[in-house]
């Protein structure tokens, strides 16, 4: 990491820039989570006003009995407390409960946020570095520290409880600046002046910030480390649990990696560990700044009891009047030093959220268009690539440059190429993953950018060479979804060559793939998992199949199985298959051949021969594996 970058990490936000992004993410999960906001606000207004009430009426029947007291009033505070209570418990019992319903989906809230934009997200956007970093610091530190939304309801719920409660407190003391010590008290008197009572307060007020403030500089040091602490958590996420993922036991093993893994827990050096950097943060700058901030809180809290007593000492007030003004300067003191810790967090937890605004700002530049497809035979589609080239987003270098082809109506095109060659791009465009930077692709003659995203993609079957299924039943699998027609899923599996491995399954379609989530799930090699790919394209039914590799990881009886069946397979679709093996290609009636992102040459097997060019070439560079079959 750069030292500019490294810079950038340790600077907070500019306060005017804070306060804007604070309002706008805030107001932003209001919208998400209304009831929970109402609920935590009810509940801390409740609980910061209610103390107040048990500090004034124990504050009377203290005085009743320095006085003393007479039975029947005493008697009557007696039972006005033990009601008061019982409402108040009652109450807060009830609120809490409200509260506590919502609250527990706080987290899985801000979860659902980040994965319903991650979704939603452009597939150029998604695909990026800078997406893929900014969700991984989004995650990383909400949960190492609570940074980020999570953090931002702690401050406003901080906030509304210590400004209520700072009511309160100034409703309940200002009668302890008002009340005058008598003047047969001696030096004591001194308390009654004007100069005096000003110093005071603003000795009280100068401790009250300095504690918040030293506590929020504390605290910035910890915001600082969030790179190195963002790394050190991945590095730990995968080094310290490396030895329970049972795909890495042979490597361990063979390549004896245990001290690798051990390192991360038995040196003390580490982000996380006694000598490492946090560690001295906190024998440093950091500790001693929240070890101040901690003394000078209990300082302000020594002024508050000398002065109360020296007043009721000088015959201001009673014995009772004690314990209410000192439980309430010293609340009044801990709500103002509340309410600026959270302001101090708030400045800090800027930084975080706008990581958070970024992501939720990726625009979204494909979904655009809003003319519908009408559902039409397969052999109605036509795709044409007019004038396209293609750069990746950063890149210098074009991937594709000024492709030119069209085919559909159930055609059967098989794209080959070498590794690099633009063949995947081309399969990407054709999805819609990206859009062309030069030139446009049609369907059925109309640009593809003006029909609506989701139908334009439900046009199409696709198995890329590095799908993963997911840990879901079988039968869920092939669908894509939680329901399924059982039928049709046995038939897909069958055609695509899993029928005698689904008869030994004893759950049959309800049998989970991999045990991630069940344990009586099935582990399936990497040629069963290719052919349940191949299922699920089967099952959607598009008009459209692309097969990208869709042998590579099948033995040689698997691949003729499949090559024998792909009549039944593609089914008078249109179907795109792509192959660095091209004798696997020759059933296919179109073969274009890519070569340096350009569409080089195109033809059938026969006529691409008979040019001795491109294909040729690659076709004689290969002959020697295709004897005898």
């Amino acid at each position: 990491m750069s030292m500019n970058k490294k810079k950038k990490d340790k600077e907070l936000l500019p306060w005017g820039e804070t306060i804007s992004l604070t309002f706008r993410m805030f107001r932003f999960l209001a919208g998400r989570m209304p009831k929970y906001l109402i609920f935590e606000t009810l509940y801390n207004v409740w609980g910061a006003l209610t103390p107040y009430v048990g500090i004034y009426i124990s504050a009377l029947i203290i005085d009743e009995l320095a006085a003393g007291a007479e039975r029947e009033r005493l008697y009557t505070l007696v039972i006005i407390a033990l009601v008061s209570a019982a409402v108040i418990s009652a109450v807060s019992a009830l609120l809490r409960r409200l509260r506590d319903t919502e609250s527990c989906n706080l987290y899985m809230q801000c979860y659902s946020i980040y994965t319903e934009k991650m979704l939603r997200l452009d597939f150029a956007d998604a695909d990026s570095e800078r997406a893929k970093a900014l969700l991984s610091k989004i995650i990383e530190s909400q949960n190492s520290s609570g940074r980020g939304l999570p953090s931002l309801v702690d401050s406003y719920i901080s906030i509304v409880q210590r400004a209520c409660s700072l009511f309160g407190g100034v409703a309940l003391s200002v009668s302890l600046f008002m009340t005058p010590v008598p003047e047969g008290a001696g030096t004591l008197t001194i308390l009654n002046s004007p100069v005096f009572t000003v110093l005071l307060l603003a000795l009280l007020l100068a401790v009250t910030f300095i504690s918040p403030i030293l506590g929020t500089k504390a605290s910035s040091y910890w915001a600082r480390a969030i790179s190195d602490a963002n790394l050190g958590n991945r590095l730990w996420g995968h080094f310290g649990f490396l030895p329970f993922d049972k795909s890495f036991a042979e490597e361990i093993r063979i390549y004896n990696l245990i001290d690798l893994c051990e390192s991360f827990t038995k040196d003390k050096t580490t982000l996380f560990m006694s000598a490492g950097p946090l560690a001295s943060y906190a024998k440093g700058p950091a500790g001693a700044l929240s070890a101040a901030s901690s003394a000078v809180s209990v300082l302000s809290t020594g002024f508050v009891y000398a002065y109360v007593c020296l007043k009721s000492l000088g015959g201001a007030f009673g014995v009772g009047a004690v314990t209410q003004y000192v439980s309430a300067v010293t609340m009044l003191a801990g709500n103002v030093r509340g309410i600026m810790s959270a302001i101090g967090s708030i400045h800090v937890n800027a930084t975080f959220l706008k990581n958070i605004d970024e992501l939720l700002n990726y625009k979204d530049t494909m979904r655009i268009g809003h003319e519908h497809l009408e559902p039409l035979d397969a052999k109605d589609y036509e795709i044409e690539f007019r004038g396209v080239s293609f750069k990746y987003p950063g890149a210098d270098e074009y991937a594709l440059k000024d492709v030119n082809i069209k085919f559909g109506r159930g055609e059967r095109l098989a794209v080959v190429g070498r590794n690099g060659s633009g063949k995947t791009t081309f399969i990407k465009l054709l999805c819609r993953l990206y859009d062309p930077t030069e030139g446009v692709i049609l369907l059925n003659g109309r640009d593809i950018r003006k029909y609506d995203y989701d139908e334009y993609l439900e046009r199409f079957s696709v198995v890329f060479q590095d799908f993963s299924l997911p840990m879901m039943r079988l039968g869920q699998v092939v669908a894509s979804g939680e329901e399924y027609n059982e039928k049709a899923a046995r038939e897909c599996l069958t055609l695509a060559g899993f029928g005698e491995r689904l008869d030994t399954l004893g759950d049959g379609l309800e049998t989970y793939i991999y045990t991630g989530y069940d344990e009586t799930g099935v582990d399936v090699s990497g040629g069963e998992a290719q052919k349940i790919a191949i299922a699920c394209s089967l099952y959607k039914n598009s008009p459209f199949i692309v097969l990208d590799e869709p042998t590579a990881a099948l033995d040689p009886l698997a691949e003729a199985e499949i090559y024998e069946s792909f009549n039944e397979l593609v089914d008078g679709k249109t179907s795109v298959y792509i192959s660095h093996r091209l004798s696997s290609c020759r059933f296919c009636g179109d073969i274009a051949v890519f070569d340096g992102g350009r569409l080089a040459e195109r033809g059938s097997h026969d006529e691409l021969l008979s040019l001795n060019a491109k294909y040729a070439e690659l076709w004689n560079a290969q002959a020697q594996y295709y004897e005898g079959e």
